[in-house]
């Protein structure tokens, strides 16, 4: 698994893109510069706790959110982890489950 800078590097971009926001429009809700933005982005640095709030706040997530990065593991550790959700599942739980996927791959 990739370093903790690179990972919180990830889901930083993956927040941004997903807010649609470019780099240098986060910068400016946080205040930061963008290049700043992007050195976080690429892992190459870290931030202060100030800053996360700020990221909290411009994502509209807790903080710990940031931090979230059970969704990019490798995909073995995520089939792993999926399946271990679905075990517990009735059988109407599963029927929506299996529709959404479908759904989705349509998508694509």
């Amino acid at each position: 698994m990739p370093s903790g800078n690179i990972m919180f590097g990830r889901r930083m971009k993956e927040l941004r893109i997903a807010n649609h926001l470019t780099q240098e429009q986060l910068a400016e809700k946080v205040g930061l510069e963008y290049q700043t933005i992007s050195r976080i982005e690429t892992g190459y640095y870290f931030t202060n706790y100030d800053n996360l709030e700020k990221f909290s706040k411009a994502f509209g997530v807790p903080i710990s959110e940031l931090f979230n990065y059970d969704h990019m593991t490798n995909k073995t550790h995520l089939k792993e982890k999926i399946n271990k959700e679905i075990e517990n599942m009735n059988l109407a739980e599963l029927q929506y489950i299996y529709k959404s996927i479908m759904n989705l791959k349509e998508y694509k």
